[in-house]
């Protein structure tokens, strides 16, 4: 899963349905060095610590798929992934005396004088691995990876829903069984597609059969969800070849389903393969997503975002369903975010493998007093507050409480965003569910223009700053 940067919104009439992925608002690109790196004792000072999330990123991938614009680089050199642990251990100490606001050091293990997986008031209730392919960590790191989450950041995997990004070439059962034992309650398997042929245009080289093996090692472990990513719009993918890869991952019924539009990004490999604005392109990708949504609503799915589909019968993964992008989000790693009330933060942002690599270095090399300050961000103003939780309320299937909305922000959503709400519901892209309805929800043909959508609603300040953002 990924996120990537975007200019101005094009016009209603000229504007590709598929915009940008908003996984997170702001993106990094309107992410800037904070002049005054402030303390993260100071940060999070004020902010609620009882219902934390928690995501540590791994920046590194067997392979680097041509569509993938994610912080990573390709594979490792000798002790490059033991000095990462040791620099995210370094970082763990330092942030959780940070949110201990004492500087104490963690007793009994990391689980805390109450055994309950924290102390002075700081608990997790989510945790994530993500990258990067965390799972290219050897079984023995991945162990010390769930060790700096426990005995660092005294967050109880076994307690709190965990989900892991993992690939198939990578999901070995060894690794698995670490999880497993670990207490991952999710894993997801970024599989793109079961054609050969389509997996190599996509720049994803691997085999059908290594798929398959590898999604019988996940169930043969017994992670309670398992979630298969595929993609549509690839070169050559025809209805019959889309519906085939559906049908693949519907038998081994997984609790989840990912269905990605293919984008083009760039600095990646397909960015050097094929560019621009391309209306059968678009007009291939709206067909195959109906398609593909009409097929996993009739083997028994329900829909919860345009990506999103989850089997009726799957097990909750608690209130947030794992999605780390709420405040009170700590972010470990060089390519991970964090998330107070006022700041959103994350080390330097970079696309292009080399900039990436000199990142991941300057990061293992960082003395520990280092990981106690913020040095890149944004700050939350209260309408950029309003943007961002309309957004992540909208996109999702289930709408928006405007109720809850109205105790949060002192007014109803319309009273903030009416020009661009009229605008949707002109379009089709809002319910009418009636004068006082409790919920403001997007419509079937809304959904499928959430890429569309999401940016729309990007402030002119964002806009302008991840415009001026420096692709590196």
């Amino acid at each position: 899963m990924t996120a990537t940067a975007t200019g101005t919104p094009a016009t209603a009439t000229t504007a590709s349905p598929y915009q940008s992925y908003v996984y997170a608002y702001p993106h990094k690109t309107a992410y800037r060095p904070l002049p005054d790196r402030p303390a993260l004792r100071t940060l999070w000072a004020d902010e609620p610590k009882d219902a934390l999330s928690l995501y540590l990123h791994v920046p590194f991938c067997e392979v680097r798929c041509g569509f993938c614009n994610l912080f990573t680089r390709i594979g490792a050199p000798d002790g490059l992934t033991t000095a990462y642990l040791d620099a995210l251990d370094r970082q763990a100490t330092a942030v959780r005396e940070a949110l201990e606001d004492g500087g104490q050091a963690l007793e009994d293990g990391g689980r805390g004088r109450d055994g309950a997986g924290g102390r002075g008031g700081v608990r997790f209730a989510t945790a994530a691995f993500g990258g990067g392919t965390p799972t290219f960590l050897t079984a023995a790191e991945l162990t010390r990876l769930c060790d700096i989450a426990e005995h660092r950041m005294g967050a109880d995997l076994r307690a709190v829903p965990l989900s892991v990004e993992a690939s198939p070439a990578t999901a070995t059962a060894d690794r698995l069984a670490v999880l497993a034992e670990r207490g991952a309650t999710r894993l997801s398997l970024g599989v793109q597609s079961f054609v050969d042929s389509e997996a190599r245009a996509a720049v994803r080289p691997q085999r059908r059969a290594d798929v398959e093996a590898a999604l019988a090692r996940v169930r043969e472990a017994r992670i309670p969800v398992l979630n298969i990513d595929l993609i549509y719009g690839i070169d050559g993918q025809t209805d019959a070849t889309w519906l085939h890869s559906l049908d693949a991952a519907l038998a081994w019924r997984p609790e989840e389903l990912y269905l990605y539009p293919l984008y083009v990004r760039p600095l990646t490999g397909l960015d050097r393969r094929r560019g621009g604005h391309d209306p059968a392109w678009d007009a291939q990708r709206l067909r195959l997503y109906r398609l593909g949504r009409d097929h996993l609503l009739a083997h028994g799915y329900t829909q919860q975002s345009m990506r999103m589909f989850r089997r009726a019968d799957a097990p909750p993964q608690g209130a947030d369903d794992y999605a780390c992008q709420t405040d009170g989000m700590i972010g470990l790693g060089c390519g991970a975010r964090s998330y107070t009330a006022g700041l959103h933060y994350a080390f330097d942002y970079a696309v292009g493998m080399h900039e990436i690599r000199g990142i991941i270095d300057d990061y293992v090399s960082r003395p520990a007093a280092d990981f106690a300050r913020a040095e890149h961000g944004r700050r939350m103003t209260p309408d950029e507050a309003r943007r961002r939780h309309l957004l992540q309320s909208l996109l999702q299937a289930e709408g928006l409480d405007t109720d809850d909305y109205r105790v949060r922000f002192g007014a109803g959503p319309a009273d903030h965003f009416g020009p661009e709400l009229d605008r949707f519901a002109a379009r089709g892209w809002l319910a009418d569910d009636g004068p006082g309805s409790p919920r403001l929800r997007l419509t079937p043909e809304g959904l499928a223009h959430s890429d569309a959508i999401g940016p729309e609603l990007f402030s002119p300040a964002v806009r302008a700053a991840m415009a001026a953002y420096e692709r590196k």
